[in-house]
């Protein structure tokens, strides 16, 4: 791991590969890939198993805020770990598999910002 930033707002970000291309910047449509897994390890959801990328625009609440926090400033090649914990996630409720206040650990790599 290269570049740790721990966020006041609990937000932890590892960069793992810097990538090369375009920066993200709040405002962009993005395609990610990324695996969401419980702090327990326990996966939950993966774009990767579906073969395709998932598209969504960071910065203005089409995801979680530890997203939107935690994407902009990476590069497109670049991969990122983020531990988000459940105030920026899912909350006290969760969702799904997701049960309330848990903390979620999200690999997610940057495949292309959508001009």
């Amino acid at each position: 791991m290269e570049n740790i930033a721990n966020i006041t707002s609990g937000l932890i970000v590892e960069d793992i590969t810097i990538g090369s291309g375009t920066e993200i910047k709040s405002g962009d449509t993005v395609k990610m890939h990324y695996l969401g897994k419980l702090s327990s390890g326990e996966k939950f959801d993966s774009s990767y198993d579906r073969n395709e990328p998932f598209t969504t625009k960071i910065g203005v609440g089409q995801v979680i805020k530890g997203w939107d926090e935690g994407v902009p400033g990476m590069k497109v090649g670049g991969k990122r770990k983020l531990t988000i914990p459940p105030a920026l996630g899912y909350g006290e409720k969760g969702i799904g598999p997701i049960p309330g206040n848990a903390t979620l650990v999200f690999e997610i790599e940057a495949v292309d910002v959508v001009k």
